[in-house]
């Protein structure tokens, strides 16, 4: 059987090197309150900016097809390029991508997924994990997705240990490397989540 013709009867499931992924699980409850969050952050940032009719936010119901072996599910992602989205889903590179880990997933995340990215010319991609409320944000440096910074909700009990000036210093935000002008509340990509 053709593994993309049965890719379209299950769609939870990927295509990773040309071989079936049935390791994605329905997300649990945090993993969607993460993904719908980002997707609205970006999405009414849109709305209410002039990038209104040039960039796409697509969520994770939408496939993305990197290259002509792989086919995957990312939580969120923006494509500039308007050509690369097609009734199927999008056809390379998006300008960035975002994965909520998922003890399924996690491993092709941080490897597979993030060198097809990088390969494919991925500017921008998020590790976000709902377990320890992190966010790992890398942009594309010659060919590699390099991590440029982890911004986290830090738990009550390590807050309490910390001075005043280390509790200053810890970012409760950050910035897109595609919007000057968006800024991203950590406490916005985290709400609702236990």
């Amino acid at each position: 059987m053709n593994s993309n013709l049965a890719l379209q009867d299950e769609p939870w499931n990927e295509l990773i090197a040309g071989e079936l992924s049935y390791a994605i699980a329905h997300p649990c409850l945090n993993h969607c309150y993460i993904a719908s969050n980002i997707y609205m952050i970006f999405r009414n940032y849109q709305k209410n900016s002039s990038i209104k009719n040039a960039d796409y936010v697509l969520s994770h119901a939408t496939d993305l097809y990197p290259t002509p072996y792989d086919r995957f599910i990312p939580d969120m992602m923006v494509v500039c390029d308007r050509s690369k989205i097609k009734a199927n889903g999008v056809h390379g590179a998006p300008d960035l991508v975002v994965e909520v880990l998922s003890p399924s997933t996690a491993k092709n995340d941080r490897k597979y997924k993030k060198e097809v990215y990088a390969a494919c010319g991925v500017r921008e991609y998020w590790l976000v994990n709902p377990a320890d409320k992190t966010v790992e944000q890398y942009f594309l440096e010659d060919n590699d997705l390099v991590l440029q910074e982890v911004y986290a909700i830090h738990p009550d009990y390590m807050l309490e240990k910390m001075t005043e000036e280390q509790r200053a210093a810890i970012p409760t935000s950050f910035k897109c490397s595609l919007y000057d002008d968006l800024l991203i509340q950590l406490t916005d990509v985290f709400e609702n989540v236990d």
